[in-house]
């Protein structure tokens, strides 16, 4: 691995040095492929070549950023099993940082959650296999296997000295974007669980709000993005959109005009300006922190936690020849403030954080749900 690793960097400083004369660009690729030769005909143990130059490919996504990466056909086939909502695996959303795999979130109500995986930890081992050096896609298709099989998950948490050990059993994984229900009836709070940001969010959001609507003494709101890892940018404006009557939600930068924009709220309210408390954490990322972040700005609503992950891009899924794909960021995204979020996060109006692990409504263990009701009262 140590030589694939070798292989990528000689790629990347191919790709990423801004200025080539013709000479120099084929003195990489002749030293490229002296590289190949070498470990070819040197190397202590017989080579895939195909495998090793799957590696090389990735090693460059990936250095150009923990959110890009390379796809075989196989784990391609699987991205797009993926978007429609149902998939068989943990419940995890992870990326990558400094090489390591990190959790931005584990998914409610998953094999993950319920096992106790916190957004934040670190994935060292999976089964027998060490993660460090692998990508990202390696990583994901390690926890992937037949459902009802187990697996064990070797983990790094901040503040606690020993590595932690998971058994967690795969099973399909099926997202339930939103759930509802009126808390603190003596305040007659609609909170609002958004967990992901999928293709039928605003629909299923809207509908939850419209339904609290209908109740003459709903006094306000919290809307819980905690462990929320994002999703589709269009949802995320959408969603956004239901609690503003004007001005910007979120812009993108790119190099290409078309992924240079601006999106604006359209004039409607849907609570009429009732008070809104959002909830957010460490595990709350990208579409979430579009969200939070917006309504911050605009000072339409108190965020309440602790500091979101810190995803400011967007990626771009491009199909390849070979029957695999390539995640590609294409744009970063910022606040209407004109600050872009990458690797700081939003910031909390009220930070509180977070004791225990446990979301469920009316939890008397959630301390920041129950701060955020207190809220009403003051």
């Amino acid at each position: 691995m140590k030589k694939i690793f070798l292989l990528a960097l000689f790629i990347l400083k191919l790709t990423a040095t801004s200025v080539f004369s013709k000479n120099e660009l084929y003195e990489k690729i002749d030293l490229f492929g002296e590289v190949l030769e070498n470990i070819k005909k040197d190397y202590v143990d017989d080579v895939d070549q195909a495998e090793m130059m799957d590696s090389a490919i990735n090693g460059v996504l990936q250095s150009l950023d923990p959110y890009s990466a390379y796809m075989s056909p196989e784990l391609f086939k699987e991205m797009q099993t993926d978007t429609r909502g149902e998939f068989g695996g943990l419940g995890i959303e992870i990326g990558m940082e400094s090489g390591v795999v990190k959790v931005i979130s584990p998914i409610d109500d998953t094999p993950a959650e319920k096992a106790g995986i916190k957004a934040g930890d670190y994935i060292v081992k999976i089964g027998n296999e060490q993660v460090q050096g692998k990508s990202l896609m390696e990583a994901v298709k390690l926890m992937r296997g037949p459902v009802g099989t187990t697996i064990n998950l070797t983990i790094r948490r901040k503040n606690v000295k020993k590595p932690l050990e998971f058994n967690i059993t795969r099973k399909i994984i099926e997202v339930q974007s939103v759930s509802s229900k009126v808390i603190s009836k003596e305040e007659n709070i609609g909170y609002v669980r958004l967990k992901s940001f999928n293709e039928n969010s605003d629909k299923q959001f809207l509908k939850s709000i419209k339904k609290f609507e209908k109740k003459p003494k709903i006094k306000g709101y919290v809307i819980d993005l905690r462990n929320n890892p994002g999703g589709l940018l269009t949802q995320a404006i959408n969603i956004t959109d239901f609690f503003l009557d004007d001005g910007e939600i979120v812009s993108t930068k790119g190099r290409k005009i078309s992924e240079t924009r601006k999106f604006f709220a359209r004039k409607g309210d849907e609570i009429k300006g009732k008070p809104l408390v959002v909830l957010i954490n460490n595990g709350s990322a990208s579409a979430s922190e579009i969200f939070a972040g917006a309504l911050k700005d605009h000072k339409r609503a108190i965020i309440l936690g602790e500091s979101s992950y810190g995803k400011g891009s967007v990626q771009s899924i491009i199909p390849l020849g070979n029957g695999g794909g390539m995640r590609l960021t294409i744009s970063k995204y910022y606040l209407p403030s004109g600050e872009s979020i990458s690797e700081v996060g939003v910031t909390p109006d009220i930070l509180v954080e977070e004791i225990g692990n446990d979301f469920k409504i009316n939890s008397e263990k959630d301390n920041q749900l129950n701060y955020a009701i207190k809220l009403f009262n003051s």
